[in-house]
Formats: structure tokens, sequence, C-alpha cells
């Protein structure tokens, strides 16, 4: 399988700078059946995280069902649009995430359509690393008429709204609070990873790094909400994966297969 791999600029008005994609996608010539569409946080590292090699041997094995990768480099304010929108961090972090969101949906969506010269995608997911994969799965739970899965990579759900000290509790994730307090119940499919070295922090002192059980309390969260294990949630547990692109790479293609395979 021959991927052709291809770099835009979307000159975006929500963010007021130019933003770099990157596209991988196979052939055309090779594509059989519809084709799908995977966005990317933090699509500089795209190299680092191994995504053509792994779409390369998973099509290689018959494995994988054609997906349009649009890895999205991040900006400058990556901090700034990375986040919840609309919901701060006791740093006062995340104050672009809302105008971020706003360029996925009104301007990223469209311009890989007419790019790609596809109307509809199969399957649309979202996937990030870190606080990349906070703000993809902010941005899936709010738009799940747009997307269908959504990947989160030793996601920032630590984000909160209060310091450490300073009157936290752990009902100031914001993430947690966001699926707590939502109404509905999005339709959709959700791939959380952690890994044993993600960290050493442990806020409560119960011998499990803040990392897991941040994670393990948002799956607790989505259950409440009627989510099920493993139709709904798939939750992939590194023993030794750290905090970096090289532990991100090894699970990606465990994360393609899921959203993808054949």
């Amino acid at each position: 399988m021959t991927l052709t791999e291809n770099k835009i600029t979307i000159d975006s008005d929500a963010l007021k700078r130019g933003v770099t994609i990157t596209l991988l996608l196979p052939e055309e010539s090779e594509i059989t059946g519809p084709v799908n569409l995977l966005l990317l946080n933090d699509g500089q590292e795209a190299d680092n995280l191994k995504i053509k090699e792994s779409l390369e041997n998973l099509y290689n094995y018959g494995a994988l069902k054609p997906v349009l990768v649009a890895a999205i480099h991040a900006g400058d304010d990556r901090l700034q649009e990375y986040g919840t929108a609309g919901i701060l961090d006791f740093k006062q972090r995340g104050s672009k995430a809302a105008a971020y969101t706003k360029f996925i949906v009104t301007e990223l969506l469209p311009a890989i359509k007419k790019e790609a010269g596809i109307t509809n995608f199969d399957i649309t997911a979202f996937a990030g690393f870190s606080l990349g994969g906070l703000s993809a799965m902010d941005i899936t739970w709010h738009y799940p008429e747009v997307f269908n899965k959504v990947g989160v990579f030793s996601g920032s759900f630590w984000w909160r709204s209060k310091e450490l000290g300073k009157g936290y509790t752990e009902n100031d994730r914001i993430m947690h609070s966001i699926i707590r307090n939502t109404a509905s119940k999005p339709d959709l499919k959700i791939w959380l990873q952690t890994g044993t070295k993600d960290e050493s922090a442990d806020r409560n002192k119960n011998g499990i790094i803040d990392s897991i059980d941040d994670t393990i309390d948002l799956i607790k969260e989505l259950e409440n909400k009627g989510y099920a294990r493993p139709a709904d949630i798939q939750y992939l547990e590194m023993v030794g994966g750290a905090h970096n692109v090289e532990t991100w790479a090894e699970a990606m293609p465990k994360f393609l297969l899921w959203a993808f395979g054949r």
C-alpha cells in the first residue's frame, strides 16, 4: 500500500493564524470502499509517532479500512488552544479552546472535504495526546453529530478549575464535570490509553499515579452516563508506558485497529 503525503495550510479566521495540516491517504487506485477520517492533534509529531509506518503495516496486512489522516500542527499558543472550550483551568489556560473548536468544525472539516474531494466520511474520529487528548475529548463530546469516535493517549484529565491545596477536590476536574453535567449521552465510542510511568504524581496518596486515577474516574463518569465496556469504551493501560511519543507510537496501531479495523 502506497501512502500519499500532502501538506496544506489553512488561514483560520477563528484562530487568526495559518494552520498547517499534514494529510496522509492511500493512493486513489488502492482505495476500496468508503473512506474514513482521522483528525490528529499535535500533528507536527506525526513522524515521531510513526503514523505512516503504522498505517502502511496495517494496510499491508489487510487489517485497516481506508482512512485519511489529517495531522493538525499545533501553534505557539498550544496551551490556550487546547483545553476545554469555555472553561479555563486554574492558571487561566484554554482561553482559545472555543476558537479552536470552531476552527475544527467550521473551517478544517470543510477544507479537508474539499481538498480530498470527499463529501462524506464513513467514520470520523479525533485523537490526541496529553493536553491534545483532552482537547479531542472535549470537542467530540460536544459534537457527536460530527464525530463517531475519539482516542485519548495519556489524556490531561487532571485539568482542573482549582489549584491543589487551595480548596481543590476531585470534583474540580473539568472534563469529569463536563461529562457529569451533560444531560444527554452523546453517541460516541471512546478509546483511552495510559502508561504506568506516565508520571509519578499521586495527589490522593492511594498508590496509583494521577494519570491512571483520572482516566479510571473518567471511565466511571462515562459508565454512570450509560456507556459500557468494552462496547463503548476501550481502555489500554501500558505497563512501563511513559508520557512520550515512543509510548504513543507503540499504542497507535492498537488505536487504529479499534477505530478503523476491518
